[in-house]
């Protein structure tokens, strides 16, 4: 079928809504918007983000608003007036396919009532759940309306068949190879929402199938998954990406293997791209926290939101970026910062 009706359109949306429950109206709307699907259909067209996005407030405009109106209204107009363009755009966002490869681990979050004391006992609230940078990424991907991939390597253990099994209830398929123990990172995070983090990998990826990617419109590579020699197996995407993840990883080995990667898009915070010591041809997204991203020199701010962890929130980033550019990467961010925990 090379397109849907309106009215299943409507449904599709509808679907998602309540999938994603507890999802802000604001987010999801933006993500089935007219605006944001021209942006992303143009982002596709390799045209510049901010340009999309004035072609897609003027198109939005002459559309009558219609954003916030409800589905039930927004149907009825829809079967009136159908659009041909609007529909093209949703049968692009849905069909596009976001490969994350990385890790799959048992996410361990602590959140500090007050700094630790050496030698002393702190309140805290912990939490358990899927992580690792790559399947973040794919959650998040899932979350926002793409189909999401995660390639990785998970324990074959009892922790390592339930995070596989809720990553797949996320909408995530997940594709590798089960062995040894299950990987742990331990996340503590401050009274301000920032956090450090230990992380236990376990095993690495032993080998990658070049059909685990086989489809992929974009193939994101967690910086963690690229200290693995398997990853020279992995370039073959309509668009690559990378993630520098940790000041900790940028030895020289990482970065020959960043240069033989050559990803056309590079995430980074400003601490990463300096300890790179090497300017990749790419388009580079700096991470700076709550003061925004900067894409390629233009800044873009960060929007408001009450911090309630930072984990994840970087990943959500680059699902956003990838699927609908800026304005989308900022929105998941924020609706990551505000929650415990890294995952949608």
């Amino acid at each position: 079928m090379s397109g849907w009706s309106a009215r299943t359109v409507v449904l599709r949306a509808a679907a998602v809504r309540d999938r994603l429950k507890p999802v802000p109206r604001l987010l999801l709307l933006r993500c089935f918007s007219f605006e944001s699907l021209l942006v992303t259909r143009r982002l596709f067209e390799g045209r510049q983000a901010g340009r999309c996005l004035a072609a897609a407030r003027r198109a939005l405009a002459t559309h009558g608003g219609k954003r916030g109106r409800g589905a039930e209204q927004a149907a009825e107009e829809e079967r009136a007036h159908p659009s041909a363009s609007l529909l093209a755009v949703h049968d692009t966002i849905v069909r596009m396919l976001v490969c994350a490869l990385g890790d799959l681990l048992l996410d361990v979050i602590v959140q500090l009532e007050r700094p630790l004391e050496a030698g002393d006992d702190v309140r805290a609230a912990t939490r358990l759940g899927p992580g690792g940078q790559a399947a973040n990424v794919a959650a998040w991907a899932a979350a926002l309306g793409a189909q999401a991939r995660l390639v990785c390597r998970w324990g074959d253990d009892e922790n390592g068949r339930l995070l596989a099994a809720e990553l797949a209830e996320r909408g995530v398929e997940v594709l590798g190879e089960a062995g040894g123990r299950s990987g742990v990172v331990v996340s503590l995070v401050g009274p301000d929402g920032e956090r450090s983090m230990a992380s236990d990998r376990a095993a690495d990826l032993a080998r990658i199938d070049p059909a685990w990617i086989d489809g992929a419109d974009a193939l994101h590579i967690s910086g963690y998954a690229l200290t693995d020699e398997a990853v020279a197996a992995a370039r073959p995407a309509r668009r690559v990406s990378l993630d520098l993840s940790a000041t900790t990883l940028l030895d020289e080995a990482f970065r020959k293997r960043a240069v033989e990667l050559g990803p056309e898009v590079v995430f980074a915070t400003e601490a990463e791209r300096e300890a790179l010591g090497l300017e990749l041809e790419a388009t580079w997204v700096v991470k700076r926290g709550g003061g925004g991203i900067v894409v390629d020199g233009e800044p873009y701010a960060a929007l408001p939101a009450q911090v309630v962890d930072t984990t994840g929130a970087g990943d959500a980033l680059a699902a956003g970026f990838l699927i609908g550019g800026p304005e989308l990467a900022l929105e998941a961010a924020a609706r990551c910062v505000a929650k415990l925990g890294a995952m949608p």
